[in-house]
């Protein structure tokens, strides 16, 4: 199985995963640059019980709705972007159209590569109850062996990298010197920030988060990691993607 080989990053995001850089907004983007403002979509009512989504559908919530208008009203008042793409599930289509609606953009690009991680039989359950009802599975998600597949036709770790930094590459090659919205998942993030520096952990991914990168040839550069100051007066679920929380 090949693995996923990307640049390095040069930011250390103030030397701490999940802090939030003091960035400015930018009025223009390096003619050279494609600025990706990268966002996981709103809660969802599997998100709140603990249950594991994977590739399937899961609705947003009242919390959700909530996080993905404040985070639609703090993006309508940035820079405006050349195009929103968004992961054809439905929670980040969702929450993609709301932040259109506030840019001002006619239409969210569908891009399935950026769809959540397929899990395999793990999906559908609660996070607590994998390790007895699908122990093969449970293994096979938390192993170091990134080339793994999880049972039940689950993609490897190194799958959902490759899918996942290869569409934002291809997605950045078009917009040199533009900003982008790329509306997706815990778990995506979670392996592109893995995958581009190396690190073991990519710390807290909380729902409506923003994450900005900039990239240059295949060349990434984090500017903020993981910022939710635009849901102070709406709340998020603290403990973030639940892969991690389950294993951390």
């Amino acid at each position: 199985m090949a693995t996923c080989v990307v640049s390095s990053n040069e930011s250390a995001i103030n030397g701490m995963v999940g802090m939030v850089a003091d960035v400015e907004v930018p009025t223009e983007v390096p003619h050279n640059v494609a600025e990706i403002v990268l966002v996981r979509h709103g809660e969802t009512t599997w998100n709140n019980a603990g249950r594991i989504q994977g590739s399937l559908e899961s609705e947003l919530n009242e919390a959700g709705w909530k996080q993905a208008d404040a985070i639609a009203a703090r993006l309508g008042k940035e820079l405006k972007p050349a195009a929103i793409y968004s992961s054809d599930l439905k929670r980040a289509k969702n929450t993609a159209e709301m932040i259109a609606k506030a840019c001002h953009m006619p239409e969210v690009i569908e891009v399935p590569e950026l769809k959540e991680r397929h899990v395999g039989s793990l999906q559908g359950y609660y996070w607590s109850e994998i390790q007895e009802k699908e122990p093969e599975a449970y293994l096979a998600f938390f192993s170091s062996e990134k080339d793994l597949e999880i049972p039940g036709g689950g993609e490897s770790f190194n799958q959902l990298c490759e899918r996942s930094v290869s569409a934002l590459e291809e997605i950045a090659s078009k917009h040199k010197g533009e900003r982008v919205i790329v509306v997706t998942h815990g778990g995506v993030l979670r392996a592109i920030y893995m995958a581009v520096t190396g690190e073991a952990s990519a710390g807290k991914i909380l729902n409506a988060s923003i994450n900005v990168v900039h990239l240059s040839e295949k060349k990434w550069v984090f500017k903020t990691w993981s910022d939710v100051s635009h849901l102070n007066e709406v709340g998020f679920l603290q403990r973030g993607f639940n892969g991690d929380a389950f294993q951390h």
